[in-house]
Formats: structure tokens, sequence, C-alpha cells
């Protein structure tokens, strides 16, 4: 069922790139009207979340339109989308979503507080009827058929708290708020100084990502939330840069060595490759129905 919120709900941060303090509000929509940012501070200029605004994809994802740019969506997106909300008005009074803890679990918990409500026909699935299968020198991305959103994805870094990574995890409500949720973006010291020369990065902090070096973890409380918190991330990234395709997918998607950019180009293959399935009841069900979707 297509499904917005019972009441609206709003944090506050500031961006990681921008430095800038934001506050956010989700507000209830009615039905058809889809994922639309609202820029508050430019009179509610809105935005809709589709591949087509999709402006940038180099350390996050960027929306734009006639030149207003809403950054860092990937997070709230991801949340969104896997607690199947079809239909919210996400206002702001800045360019960039807040990072809060550099996870998607502030934006689910924000969800669960206000929560929701059923307010139209059933969205209809995207069946993956076909493989796509991408390679960009090291990278490869697919997709196949597949009853359910099945993600496998595989990372490779030459850093020893990283190393090669994967995870094969079919895509539920309790899966993600258990599993994938929680895991903070990260990124490496080394690095972080050049973007920063380079005005990226600006609210980056110990607080809202994980910073290694060439050793190990830097933040002051080194734990991981999970032994493989850095993929499970990715994975985060991936759903809500798979929720630009603007239904509940259901297939296998297979990452190596992904980023945004590979799932852009996922996405925008799949959007060209594949019509939307008729609905079926069992369809239905394993799409965004139902709490076992």
């Amino acid at each position: 069922m297509k499904k917005t919120l019972r009441q609206s709900a709003t944090i506050t941060g500031v961006g990681l790139h921008t430095g800038l303090p934001v506050t956010l509000t989700l507000r209830p929509a009615p039905p058809h009207t889809g994922i639309i940012f609202q820029r508050t501070d430019l009179n509610h200029f809105e935005i809709e979340a589709t591949r087509q605004h999709v402006a940038r994809v180099s350390y996050a994802t960027t929306l734009m339109r006639k030149g207003v740019l809403i950054s860092t969506v990937e997070h709230l997106l991801s949340a969104l989308h896997a607690l199947c909300v079809t239909d919210v008005y996400v206002e702001l009074n800045a360019m960039e979503v807040p990072i809060l803890d550099g996870s998607a679990d502030p934006f689910v918990r924000m969800i669960d507080e206000a929560g929701l409500t059923e307010i139209g026909s059933s969205l209809e699935p995207l069946r993956i009827v076909k493989p796509i299968e991408i390679r960009q020198g090291s990278k490869f991305a697919a997709v196949y058929p597949g009853e359910r959103l099945r993600i496998t994805y595989e990372i490779d870094f030459p850093h020893p708290m990283i190393g090669k990574q994967s995870l094969d995890i079919e895509i539920t409500f309790n899966s993600y708020r258990r599993g994938i949720a929680p895991a903070r973006t990260f990124g490496f010291y080394h690095e972080i100084q050049d973007l920063m020369q380079n005005g990226l990065v600006r609210g980056g902090s110990f607080d809202n990502a994980i910073v290694l070096d060439h050793q190990g973890v830097m933040n002051p409380d080194p734990g991981l939330r999970y032994p493989d918190e850095f993929v499970r991330h990715k994975i985060l990234d991936l759903i809500g840069d798979l929720s630009l395709v603007g239904r509940p997918i259901l297939g296998h998607i297979v990452i190596s060595r992904g980023g945004h950019a590979l799932h852009a180009a996922l996405t925008s293959a799949i959007h060209r490759e594949h019509q939307p399935a008729k609905i079926t009841p069992t369809a239905e069900l394993r799409a965004c129905s139902s709490p076992a979707w």
C-alpha cells in the first residue's frame, strides 16, 4: 500500500559537506505525491526525488532542479524506501540533508515516532525480468530476476580494518532496521584532508563518521557497530540510490567495489530496460504492503 506519515516530525543537525546547520521536517503528503524535497529557505522550491534530478554522485548523491540543489540525500531516502514511505514532503532550510550520526538509524527512529498510515492503492513493484550487468574497470554491478529484494555486496579496501568484506542479505523491515540502518559512513583521514581543502566534509567529525588512518579507527570510541559495518553502510547507500527508480524492486542485486556513481548507472539501466510488473497478490505482498516485505 502507499504510505505516508501520521504526523510531522523534525530533526536538526549539520550538513556533512557544507558544515551548515539545517532543520529537516518530514510532513504527511497525499497519494501520488511521491517524495518531494522543499527548500523552505527558497520559498518552498520543490525537487522530486527521482533519477531525472540526480546531478552529482561524487561522495554523495545530489539532486538538482533549475540550479537548486539538495545534497547528501541517500541516507534519508534509504530509510524512507526501506520503510515503504511512498509519499512525503521533506522540508529543509539549507541545501544539505543533515548527516546526524552518519547512518540512517536516526531517520528510521524519526519515521517510527511519526507513525505510518496507508493512503492509497498498492504500489506497483518493478519486477526484474532479465539480467543487467555493468562493468567499470574492476567495478561490477548487476541485477537478476528474483521474488524479493536481495542484495549481495562486496568491497575491497587495502586497509587492515576493512580488507575484503561481503554480505548477502534479503531486505525486509527487520533486516534493514537491525542490520543496515545503524551502519555509519566512513572515510580515510588522508582523503578527508584533501576533501576539506576542496570545500567538502566541513561538517565531518568523529560523531558522524568512522574515520580511519593507515593503522585503524581514529574515533575516540573505536568500537564498530558490526564487524562488517563498512559493507553494511554501502548497502545502506545502495538502497537510497535505488529508491530513485520510484518503485520497490523485486530482484537480486550484485555489486562489487561499488559507490554512488555505479549505483546511479545501475539505477538508470534498470529504469531503461524494465517496465513495472503487473500487480499480482504475491508481488504485492512482497513489495511494500506488509511488514514481511
